[in-house]
C-alpha cells in the first residue's frame, strides 16, 4: 500500500512561507537548506513553518510545483507565438532546457523519482503544474500554426512531446546520471538549434533560414 502525501494547510502566511522557502532552496538546494534558514527568510517562527509544512520534503515539492507553474506560465507569456515557427521553437526550447538543466530543476526531478513509489501524487502534482501546461500550450500552438500553413502536424500532442525530447538530446542523460556536473549556454544553444532543425525537417512547410535548394 502506498503512503498518502500530507495535505498542505493554506493560511494567511502560506505565501510568505513559500516565498522564503523558494529563496533558500534556490540558493542552497534541498539538502543544504535548513529549517532555521527557511523560517528566517520567511520571517516566521519554526512553529509557524511546521504548522504549514511538517516535512521539509513536502515544502520543497510545494515550492517546486509553484516554481514549475511559474516557469510554464512565463514561457507562455514571453514567447511570441505570432513569430515564425523556427523562432517560436527556439524560444520555447531555450526556456524549457534552461529550467530542466538548472540545479533546482534537477533537484525537483530527482526527488520526484526518489519518492514516486511511496508518494506517486508528488510526481503527478509536479507534472500537472508544469510539464502538462507546456505540453498543452505547445500542442495548441502547433494546431494554430498548421491552420496558418506554417506546419504540417497530424498529432499535435505527440509533436509537443517529440520536441521536448529533442531538446533533451545529449545533455539531459549526462546530467541526471552525473556524467556532467553542469551545462554551458553554448551546449544549450547547440542542442536547441539541432532540435529546431530536426523538428522542422519533419513538420515544417518552409525552408529553414540558410537552406539552399
Amino acid at each position: 500500500m502506498t503512503a498518502t502525501v500530507q495535505k498542505v494547510r493554506k493560511g494567511r502566511k502560506y505565501d510568505q512561507v513559500l516565498d522564503g522557502a523558494r529563496a533558500v532552496f534556490m540558493a542552497d538546494g534541498f539538502e543544504g537548506a535548513s529549517v532555521d534558514d527557511i523560517a528566517r527568510a520567511a520571517a516566521v517562527s519554526k512553529a509557524t513553518l511546521y504548522s504549514y509544512f511538517p516535512d521539509k520534503r513536502l515544502l520543497f515539492m510545494e515550492v517546486a510545483n509553484a516554481e514549475c507553474a511559474r516557469q510554464a506560465q512565463g514561457a507562455v507569456d514571453n514567447i511570441d507565438l505570432a513569430a515564425p515557427p523556427e523562432e517560436v521553437l527556439r524560444q520555447a526550447g531555450h526556456h524549457f532546457l534552461r529550467f530542466i538543466t538548472s540545479t533546482f530543476g534537477l533537484q525537483i526531478f530527482r526527488i520526484c523519482v526518489a519518492e514516486s513509489d511511496r508518494f506517486p501524487e508528488i510526481g503527478q502534482q509536479f507534472y500537472n503544474s508544469g510539464p502538462a501546461v507546456m505540453r498543452t500550450e505547445m500542442a495548441a500552438y502547433f494546431k494554430e500554426a498548421e491552420a496558418r500553413g506554417e506546419l504540417r502536424v497530424d498529432d499535435h500532442i505527440l509533436a509537443a512531446d517529440q520536441f521536448g525530447e529533442l531538446c533533451k538530446a545529449d545533455i539531459w542523460a549526462r546530467l541526471i546520471f552525473g556524467v556532467s556536473g553542469s551545462v554551458s549556454d553554448a551546449e544549450i544553444d547547440r542542442v536547441v538549434e539541432g532540435a529546431v532543425k530536426t523538428f522542422l525537417a519533419r513538420y515544417g512547410t518552409a525552408k529553414l533560414e540558410g537552406e539552399t535548394a
